[in-house]
């Protein structure tokens, strides 16, 4: 037991956690927790932004690049509310990352006063926003409480999103506490039972599909020794690209999974909600569904499966690879037959030909280790299933919650946590101002992403809309640009403009070797709908 401020206690905690950054935007009740970074957290990476969505992306990218936990800090009420929607988005998609918000005085929570920062039911709306969240009021259960939001975002369970807040007054005072260290992670356990089930169905399945989303980024390795058992193709969308090398012939992206749905007669569904298969492609009595999930919640939350599997993907999948080697015959490589549907597929969204041709010249340019955040632009919308990805954790997305602006924010963060990997970021001129004085930022911190903006002057899917849709009543969707090269020379990034994917690929490869951030503006045109790959019907 040693004498320390609460604040003290925190900085310590979190350091014995692992935490080596700290995405922040300081202000007045978090004061004592700043002066307590400033004297023990000299180690300590910390990253100021210029708006709270700003470090709450960074956290989020930082955590979907490496899947470790990650971490935010912001004032109360309004601070806590302008990063709510990329936390919001961290917590729709299982991301580990913690919320540290200041509070107003103890004794004034919950009364009214019309304090500074002060909203009602703030410990609600955390509550809300994250899996599980605490108030810390002392020091001495300071250490304790940092040390369970850590585990729960290490569980193999469905706690993956946290939030702590911290009073101002609590912050500052003195009393004995005493520092917990790493505990030690709870895995869900194997249910044999279960797993022989499982096992059963897929030996006797004869088209046989793997379905993966993010919670399956850290079974690679075993879904594709499953996949090549059973020469069952991989499905991803969004989530869980990168899972299997987009090379692999068993690797196949949403519409192409589309395409075989009618035929499969048992799905393996491994950290996904698979909600778009079940209600939008439909179900039925022939098909029999494994459901494979860490978070209880979602096994039989749209259809009950015919097996549930609740633990992670790692030890699940690796379970069913040892229950199918005693009782499944080696099959025949369907090679030939899916690498002729990667084909046809190719073939078919060549009408998507001008967001192909520039996606492809990043994915050229762009290292396989390389790390890409998509965005809500035509380009990132193609790029669901058009942009290869090579290894896990390489393909940055928002998932159903579909966060527009997110992108750019979020790369930052990817970039800190992987140093010494390229990062690219795809926004529209829409979505890249949401975030666009994280310039600032990424030049302050010498962050050297590269972020291509696509400029139609619009948003541009809403625009088309209400040309296409609604008879040509264009409302609200038009947007004035400032010069883009221009405004990022201004904060002291480079800026580039290109025309075409050949000059795009060169203006990357120079990008990825410069000091600081790049913006890539290319100018667009109106750009063919990419709708009928996403809004696939129903077909079972």
């Amino acid at each position: 037991m040693t004498t320390m401020t609460t604040a003290e206690a925190i900085v310590k905690s979190l350091k014995l956690q692992g935490i080596d950054t700290i995405y922040c935007l300081p202000g007045l009740q978090s004061d004592h927790f700043f002066n307590a970074l400033y004297d023990h957290g000299k180690d300590l990476n910390i990253i100021h932004t210029r708006h709270e969505q700003g470090a709450a992306y960074m956290a989020l990218g930082a955590s979907l690049s490496t899947g470790k936990p990650n971490m935010f800090s912001v004032v109360p009420g309004p601070g806590l509310l302008n990063a709510s929607a990329a936390l919001a988005t961290a917590q729709s998609i299982g991301t580990p990352v913690l919320a540290f918000s200041g509070q107003i005085p103890s004794k004034a929570i919950g009364k009214g006063f019309g304090l500074l920062h002060e909203i009602p039911n703030q410990t609600e709306l955390m509550t809300a926003l994250t899996s599980w969240s605490a108030s810390i009021h002392n020091a001495n259960e300071a250490s304790g409480k940092v040390a369970k939001a850590f585990k729960l975002m290490k569980n193999h369970g469905c706690y993956k999103t946290v939030g702590l807040d911290c009073a101002m007054d609590i912050l500052s005072q003195s009393e004995e506490a005493e520092l917990i260290g790493v505990e030690e992670i709870d895995y869900l356990p194997v249910d044999d039972d279960a797993i022989k089930r499982a096992a059963k169905l897929l030996a006797n399945a004869k088209n046989p599909l793997i379905v993966v989303g993010g919670g399956a980024q850290e079974a690679s390795e075993e879904i594709r020794e499953l996949a090549e058992m059973l020469q069952a193709p991989v499905n991803s969308n969004r989530m869980g690209h990168g899972v299997m090398d987009s090379r692999h012939y068993l690797a196949m992206r949403h519409p192409c999974g589309h395409k075989l749905w009618k035929k499969t007669d048992v799905v393996i569904a491994i950290g996904t909600r698979l909600q778009t298969s079940q209600m939008a492609w439909g179900v039925d009595d022939e098909l029999k569904i494994i459901h494979l999930n860490t978070n209880l919640q979602e096994l039989g939350r749209i259809n009950k499966p015919a097996v549930a599997l609740h633990v992670d993907a790692v030890r699940g999948t690796r379970a069913i690879i040892d229950a199918l080697s005693t009782i499944s015959e080696i099959r025949s490589s369907r090679e030939d037959e899916y690498s002729a549907l990667k084909k046809r597929f190719a073939e078919e969204i060549s009408v998507l030909g001008p967001q192909i041709a520039w996606l492809s010249a990043i994915r050229e340019a762009l290292p396989d280790e390389g790390i890409f955040a998509s965005e809500l632009t035509q380009c990132g919308y193609v790029s669901r299933f058009a942009f290869d990805v090579y290894h896990p954790r390489t393909f940055v997305d928002t998932g159903f919650l579909g966060t527009l602006g997110y992108g750019f924010a979020t790369a930052l963060g990817a970039k800190v946590a992987n140093p010494d990997v390229p990062v690219v970021s795809i926004s529209g001129d829409g979505g890249f101002m949401f975030t666009v004085q994280e310039l600032a930022t990424a030049v302050l911190h010498k962050i050297s992403v590269v972020a291509i903006v696509f400029n139609d002057n619009a948003y541009g899917n809403v625009k088309r809309d209400q040309i296409e849709v609604y008879g040509n009543k264009v409302i609200a969707s038009d947007l004035h640009n400032p010069d883009f090269v221009k405004m990022a020379e201004s904060f002291g990034a480079r800026g580039v403009k290109v025309t075409s994917p050949e000059k795009l690929r060169v203006a990357l490869k120079e990008a990825f070797t410069a000091d600081g951030p790049t913006v890539i503006e290319i100018p667009v045109d109106e750009l063919p709908a990419p709708w009928e790959f996403i809004n696939l019907k129903k077909i079972r």
